[in-house]
């Protein structure tokens, strides 16, 4: 099992914790963590582009000339696709750029991130904190006592904690979510994964 020191927000080292090694201590699967990226990103997409065909483009109800005799081609809408003004031909249509994975596979691809984080020295384990009030200034002091305030840093945390997640959010690159919102993106996204003991018996506990 992989062992981690863990520190309070001052920084000093309180103990170690042994993490599972069923989530924690997996072989790292790059293909998987691949798919789950691209799934999440797609999935952020909207997908609501739209385009006019030529019928939906306004007017063109009235033949411009009549069929022959003018010498000139022939045409039933100033609204043809061929005419300035005129509709588009196969341009977007509001649709769904949603991409799913087996959930299994999906698992694997977050104990995968996590053991990544775990094998490269960039995951800190906390104890359990909170704020007594949102403010910037606490989480940028934990992470100057925590020395990775030039790191992305994604702090994680047993439940959501309004206060903790408002003193965050107004710092770049960091970013607080609780358990059950860790998502493969963000794992890898960031720099430096800070956990709390709660969220990491959170995770085993699901994940396990």
């Amino acid at each position: 099992m992989p062992k981690v020191a863990v520190y309070d927000i001052t920084g000093a080292q309180t103990g170690e914790i042994e993490l599972s090694d069923s989530v924690f201590g997996v072989e790292v699967n790059k293909a998987v963590l691949h798919q789950a990226v691209v799934m999440q990103l797609a999935n952020q997409r909207l997908g609501t582009h739209a385009t006019k065909t030529r019928g939906m483009v306004r007017g063109g109800g009235k033949k411009p000339w009549r069929q022959k005799g003018t010498g000139r081609a022939r045409a039933g809408s100033i609204r043809s696709p061929l005419w300035v003004g005129g509709g588009t031909v196969f341009g977007p249509q509001p649709r769904s750029y949603a991409i799913s994975m087996p959930r299994k596979a999906r698992r694997l691809a977050l104990k995968s991130a996590l053991s990544a984080k775990v094998q490269s020295g960039e995951m800190v384990v906390l104890e359990d904190f909170t704020f007594a009030e949102p403010k910037t200034k606490n989480v940028v002091k934990m992470l100057d006592n925590l020395k990775v305030a030039d790191d992305k840093a994604l702090i994680i945390l047993s439940e959501a904690d309004e206060n903790v997640i408002k003193s965050a959010r107004n710092i770049p690159g960091v970013k607080a979510i609780a358990s059950t919102g860790i998502n493969v993106y963000d794992l890898l996204y960031h720099d430096k994964v800070l956990v709390t003991k709660g969220a990491v018996a959170r995770i085993e506990e699901v994940l396990a």
